[in-house]
Formats: structure tokens, C-alpha cells, sequence
């Protein structure tokens, strides 16, 4: 946020974020997490775009969820609950 103020671009009491570069699909996610993807949709719909989670539409399509590099760290952690609560499926292998 001091950079941003020296270089004249903040204004008093106002907050500078990084930009978000990529989003990584539902499909893309459950893979790298060997997760079922249907049991990922279902933890992601309390996530919000603060979260990580945003959908991404397409023509003729209803939209997906995907997720910033920050919410697939929220969604590790989400798991990790609910693994820890007996919430969810037994872990796949990763492949």
C-alpha cells in the first residue's frame, strides 16, 4: 500500500490488491486435488469471491465455478475440515 501512495495512485485510507491473473476451473481443481468433482461444487457454494470462488459463464452455457490460487487453498482447508468432521468421502489416490 506505500508504494501505491508514493506512486499517487491510493487515496487516503483506501486499500491497493493485486489483480487476479488466472482462475482454475471446477474440473481443473478436482483434479489437482484428486477429489470428486460433484463433492467440490457441493463445498464451494457457501464460498464467495472474496473466498477465491467465481463463475465463469460461457456462450450457451450456465457457468462454472473456478477458483483463484487463494481459493483453492480455502478449498484445501474446507476439505480438511470436513474430512476431519466425517463429512466427506474417503480421498481418491492421486493419479
Amino acid at each position: 500500500m506505500e508504494l501505491a501512495a508514493k506512486l499517487g495512485r491510493a487515496q487516503p485510507g483506501s486499500l491497493t490488491m493485486a489483480a487476479i491473473s488466472a482462475v482454475f476451473t471446477i474440473g481443473y481443481v478436482a483434479n489437482l486435488l484428486g477429489e470428486d468433482e460433484n463433492w467440490i461444487f457441493d463445498l464451494s457454494i457457501d464460498m464467495f469471491p472474496e473466498d477465491g470462488c467465481l463463475w465463469v459463464y460461457g456462450v450457451g452455457e450456465d457457468g462454472v465455478p473456478a477458483f483463484t490460487r487463494d481459493g483453492i487453498e480455502n478449498l484445501r482447508q474446507i476439505i480438511a475440515d470436513a474430512r476431519a468432521a466425517d463429512r466427506g468421502p474417503p480421498a481418491k489416490p492421486p493419479k
